[in-house]
C-alpha cells in the first residue's frame, strides 16, 4: 500500500529539516576545521615534518573506525530502532547493554594499542623512515601513536552515544560537538606558534622535541575527549538514562553480533586498502630527502597533501550527503522492517537526487578554484611556499567525491536491509580496485606527482563501487526510479557544465585585469567566480526545472529573518 500523499510530503519536509539542523552544525565545525587545519600547515608545513604528527594522529581514527565506526553506524542504528519499537522498555535495556559492552571493549583494545605503538606503525610507514638517516623522525611518529592512540576508545564512545541520541531523534548534539574539539585544537596550536613558532629550512623535515610531541599529542586527544564528553549531557535529555548492563547472553546481542561481522569485514577490507594508501603517501615527502634533494624541500606531496584535500572535499559530503542519509536511515529501518522494498528504493534515490543536486556543482567548483582554495586556506606559516602542490590533489578530488556520494548512499539502503554480507563483497572490489590502481599508478612516480595519483585511484575505485552498489541494490529493491534520475543528471550536467564554463571564463578574465598570487586576489576569485557560478546555477535550476535543487533553496530561504 502507498504512503498517503500529505504522509509523503511531510516524511521528505521532516528529512530535510532534520538534515538542516545537522547540516549547520557541520557548516560551523568544519569552519571551525578550517582554522585548525590552517593553523596546523602554517605550523609544521606540508612535508614531512608534518606528515610525522599526521600520520600518528591518523591512526587512532582509522582503528576506530576499524574496530567500532562500521558496526555502530551501520549496524546498531538500524536494532537500536527496533528495540526502541519493539521492547516493552523502549529499548532502554538493550542500549545500556550496549554501551557497557561496547566501553569494556574499547578500553581493552585501546591498552593493548598503546603498548604495541612501535610494532603498530610499522604498517604505515615508508621502509625510508626505519633508515638510520631517520631515527629522528620514525622516534617521533612512535611517541605521538603513544599520545594519540587513546583517542581510540573515545572517538567509539563519541559516536556510540551520538548514534544513541540520533536514534532518539536528536541529531543535531553529534554534529555541534566536533566544535569543542577544534576549540581545543585551536588553543593547542596557537600555544605551539607562539612558543615554539612555525617550523623554517630544515625544521620542515625533521623530527620533534620531546616538548612539542607532549604539546601536540596530549592536545590532540583532549580535544577527542571533550568532544565525547559534550555528549553526555544530552543523554537525559533524549530520555535515556545510562545504567551498566552485564547480562549479555540472551539479551538479542547474538543478531546484532552476526551483523557484526560482516560490518567488521567490511571495515577491515577499507581499512586494510587505507594503509596502503597511507604507507604510499608517506613515500611522498621523504623520498625527497633520501633521494638527495636535501632537507627543506618542498616538491613531495605526500600524506599531509592527501589527507588534507581529502578533509576539504569532505566537507560538502558531510554537510550534504551524510546528514540526508543519517535523517533518512531511521526511515529506511522502518520501511525495511515492514518489507516495504519499493519505498526504500523511492527514498535512496530521492536522497541521492537531492545529495546530487548540491555535490556535483560543489566537486566542479573544486577543479575551478582549487588553486585560490589552496591558498586562502593553506598558504601561510610554514606553508607559505607549499600551497601549490594541494591543488592538482584537490581538483581531482572532485571526481571522486561524485562517485563516492552514490555509493555511500546506496549503502544505506543495504545497510537498512541487513543485508551486510553483500555490502562487504562489493567493499572488497574497492578495495582491490583501490590498492591495484595505488600501487600501479605510484610506481615509478616522482615525489610532486605522489598524492594527485593515490586520488586519481581513489576515484577508479568509487567508480567501481557506485556502479556495483547501485545496479544491485535497484535489483534488490525492485528498482531505483533510474529514468527519473538519468533525466536529473543530464539536466543537472548542463547546468554544472555552462555555469563552470562561464566561472571559468570569470576567473581567467579577473586574472587578466588583476594579475597577483597574493590571499587578496585569492579571495577576489573566489568571491566572484563563485557568485557568478552560484547565480548562473541557481537560475538554470530554475529554469530546467531541477526540483531537487529548488526544494533546497526554498528550505534556506525559508529559515531566513523575515521569512514565515
Amino acid at each position: 500500500m502507498s504512503e498517503p500523499p500529505q504522509t509523503q510530503e511531510s516524511g521528505s519536509s521532516s528529512l530535510l529539516s532534520s538534515s538542516a539542523v545537522m547540516a549547520a552544525g557541520t557548516v560551523v565545525s568544519r569552519l571551525s576545521g578550517f582554522v585548525r587545519g590552517s593553523l596546523l600547515l602554517a605550523a609544521l608545513g606540508a612535508g614531512l615534518h608534518a606528515d610525522v604528527f599526521n600520520i600518528a594522529n591518523t591512526v587512532p581514527n582509522m582503528l576506530y573506525i576499524l574496530l567500532a565506526g562500521g558496526v555502530v553506524n551501520a549496524v546498531l542504528v538500524p536494532q537500536l530502532v527496533r528495540s526502541m519499537k519493539n521492547d516493552p522498555d523502549g529499548g532502554e535495556a538493550y542500549t545500556n547493554r550496549i554501551i557497557t559492552l561496547a566501553g569494556l571493549f574499547l578500553a581493552v583494545v585501546t591498552v593493548g594499542l598503546v603498548v604495541a605503538a612501535p610494532w603498530l606503525m610499522r604498517l604505515f610507514l615508508d621502509p625510508h623512515y626505519f633508515d638510520p638517516a631517520h631515527t629522528a623522525q620514525l622516534q617521533s611518529v612512535i611517541d605521538f601513536a603513544r599520545y594519540c592512540l587513546p583517542q581510540v576508545f573515545f572517538y567509539g564512545m563519541f559516536v556510540l552515544v551520538g548514534q544513541v541520541l540520533n536514534s532518539r531523534g536528536r541529531f543535531g548534539p553529534m554534529m555541534w560537538a566536533p566544535i569543542a574539539n577544534n576549540v581545543v585544537a585551536v588553543a593547542v596550536l596557537v600555544t605551539y606558534l607562539v612558543t615554539l613558532g612555525p617550523a623554517r629550512g630544515d625544521e620542515k623535515q625533521g623530527g620533534f622535541t620531546a616538548g612539542a610531541e607532549a604539546l601536540l599529542g596530549i592536545g590532540s586527544t583532549l580535544g577527542i575527549v571533550v568532544q565525547f564528553l559534550v555528549l553526555v549531557p544530552y543523554l537525559k535529555a533524549a530520555g535515556f538514562a545510562y545504567r551498566p548492563r552485564f547480562d549479555f547472553r540472551g539479551a538479542g546481542l547474538g543478531h546484532t553480533l552476526r551483523l557484526g561481522v560482516w560490518t567488521v569485514l567490511f571495515v577491515v577490507v577499507n581499512q586494510v586498502a587505507y594503509t596502503v594508501v597511507v604507507r604510499l603517501a608517506s613515500s611522498g615527502t621523504i623520498d625527497p630527502l633520501a633521494g638527495g634533494n636535501g632537507p627543506g624541500s618542498t616538491e613531495g606531496t605526500g600524506y599531509t597533501v592527501y589527507s588534507n584535500s581529502f578533509l576539504l572535499t569532505q566537507v560538502p559530503h558531510s554537510i550534504i550527503t551524510v546528514s540526508l542519509a543519517t535523517a533518512m536511515l531511521p526511515l529506511l529501518s522502518r520501511y525495511a522492517a515492514e518489507n516495504r522494498l519499493s519505498q526504500v528504493g523511492a527514498a535512496v534515490s530521492s536522497t541521492l537526487r537531492s545529495a546530487y543536486a548540491l555535490v556535483i556543482p560543489v566537486a566542479v567548483l573544486f577543479s575551478v578554484m582549487s588553486l585560490d582554495i589552496a591558498n586562502v586556506l593553506w598558504g601561510y606559516g610554514s606553508a607559505a611556499e607549499d600551497f601549490d602542490n594541494f591543488a592538482p590533489s584537490l581538483a581531482l578530488f572532485g571526481i571522486g567525491l561524485v562517485l563516492f556520494t552514490a555509493h555511500y548512499l546506496m549503502l544505506r539502503g543495504f545497510y537498512a536491509l541487513e543485508q551486510n554480507r553483500r555490502v562487504f563483497f562489493i567493499q572488497c572490489a574497492i578495495a582491490a580496485t583501490n590498492v591495484v590502481a595505488a600501487v600501479l599508478l605510484t610506481h615509478g612516480a616522482t615525489p610532486a606527482e605522489t598524492a594527485p595519483r593515490l586520488v586519481i585511484a581513489y576515484a577508479c575505485s568509487y567508480a567501481v563501487g557506485a556502479t556495483a552498489s547501485y545496479v544491485i541494490l535497484s535489483r534488490t529493491v525492485g528498482g531505483l526510479a533510474g529514468r527519473r534520475l538519468v533525466r536529473f543528471l543530464v539536466r543537472v550536467l548542463i547546468a554544472v557544465a555552462l555555469s563552470g564554463a562561464a566561472a571559468w571564463g570569470v576567473r581567467q578574465g579577473v586574472t587578466g585585469v588583476l594579475p597577483g598570487a597574493g590571499k587578496l586576489h585569492a579571495l577576489l576569485d573566489l568571491a566572484v567566480v563563485g557568485l557568478v557560478f552560484l547565480g548562473l546555477y541557481l537560475g538554470l535550476a530554475r529554469l530546467l526545472r531541477i526540483t531537487e535543487v529548488t526544494e533546497v533553496v526554498s528550505l534556506v530561504t525559508r529559515r531566513l529573518p523575515g521569512r514565515s
